[in-house]
């Protein structure tokens, strides 16, 4: 856009190929590439990274976590110091998750009703709450600039009967959180909200979601509920008719998705969309990925091996450093050996994203996606 005031929010699909799309969501901090992986920042950092090599590695948008943020160091408080962009030291978008999935999965003593969670911090035993309105008000005074409706994600294993009344209660948090965003009408003028399909693996719960999703109207539209332990094969059954219940003209995003081919198998199924702690929290723990598949370097073969972690990769760890070298670190407990290790994965994963976006607009993703499979292993050598 040739505008001098950037839109709040705008997405542009410029090419497709097949279900997948590739274009560009703008905002007033900058623009979104798509399809567009995510970094977590969970507490205000994506761990072992500074800010300005995430966006070297070629992200444009980072993930913050409501929940932890708003234990620690508290949203009230974040607001006060101006905000996490300022915080943190990341002029551009940051989306922020609801704070649901949190909640459920490291909260003790939790208890859902219709008002919302009432939960026990992991951190020191505090009680708390969270409703969809004051999920809306923590992200608002985090200065989220893509904030996430309110939701509960449906277990897996759930019942059908379990999944539809989770999914109706998402829906109904879904029209309270829309309300709450849109009474912080200085946030709401700048910033975007997006809703969360659910309906576990049932096909027409998740199409009766998306019909209440569309009629209370979002900027843009998640698929909630997968890579909760249901397998590959089960969530792109899911994915297979999942976006296309979802409007052609937003953008589509796979919520905590996740190993390379997951990524590249949903891009070919129309999302847009991804984020996942897997890169950064594989690193830290000796595992990289490469475009041949995952390396564990702690395995001895690496002891002596002077070869880069991977060849066609241009990240510091790659181009400065040998196996060898980040086996040492790695073994040593070192830490630059996390941070290596997380930078070349964060670099892996944009460079994934770059090659889907160039063969979608050169319309040669099948190619793409077939020779990437024939050569990713998912087992970590």
């Amino acid at each position: 856009m040739n505008s001098a005031t950037p839109p709040r929010f705008q997405f542009d699909i410029h090419a497709r190929d097949g279900k997948a799309r590739t274009g560009v969501i703008q905002m007033r901090r900058g623009e979104i590439r798509t399809p567009a992986f995510m970094p977590v920042g969970t507490a205000a950092t994506v761990k072992a990274m500074r800010p300005e090599e995430v966006r070297a590695a070629g992200a444009d948008i980072i993930l913050g976590n409501t929940y932890h943020l708003m234990l620690r160091p508290g949203a009230e408080r974040m607001a006060r110091l101006g905000g996490l962009h300022r915080f943190m030291d990341w002029d551009r978008p940051i989306l922020t998750d609801s704070g649901g999935y949190q909640v459920m999965s490291l909260s003790a003593l939790t208890k859902m009703s219709e008002e919302g969670v009432a939960f026990q911090s992991h951190l020191d035993g505090s009680r708390h709450m969270i409703s969809p309105e004051r999920s809306m008000e923590i992200q608002r005074l985090l200065g989220s600039d893509i904030v996430m409706a309110f939701d509960e994600c449906t277990k897996n294993g759930a019942t059908p009967d379990e999944a539809a009344r989770s999914m109706e209660r998402s829906m109904r948090w879904a029209k309270r959180s829309r309300d709450g965003f849109d009474s912080g009408t200085e946030h709401a003028a700048r910033s975007a909200l997006f809703g969360i399909q659910q309906g576990s693996l049932d096909q027409q719960l998740r199409q009766h979601s998306a019909e209440a999703l569309i009629d209370i109207g979002f900027d843009g539209y998640a698929i909630g509920g997968l890579a909760v332990g249901e397998g590959q094969e089960a969530m792109f059954g899911v994915l297979d008719y999942a976006p296309g219940q979802l409007p052609d003209e937003k953008p589509r995003y796979l919520m905590g998705v996740g190993k390379p081919d997951d990524i590249v198998g949903a891009v070919e199924r129309g999302v847009d969309m991804f984020d996942c702690v897997l890169p950064t929290r594989s690193g830290r723990n000796g595992q990289a990925f490469t475009w041949n598949g995952p390396v564990n370097i702690r395995n001895a073969k690496h002891a002596e091996d002077m070869s880069p972690l991977d060849e066609r990769c241009g990240c510091p760890a790659c181009t400065r450093f040998s196996r060898a070298y980040l086996h040492h670190l790695i073994r040593s407990g070192e830490i630059l050996g996390a941070m290596l290790m997380t930078q070349h994965n964060i670099w892996f994963y944009q460079s994934l994203m770059q090659g889907l976006r160039d063969a979608i607009a050169s319309g040669t993703l099948t190619a793409f996606a077939d020779n990437f499979r024939l050569h990713y292993k998912r087992s970590a050598a």
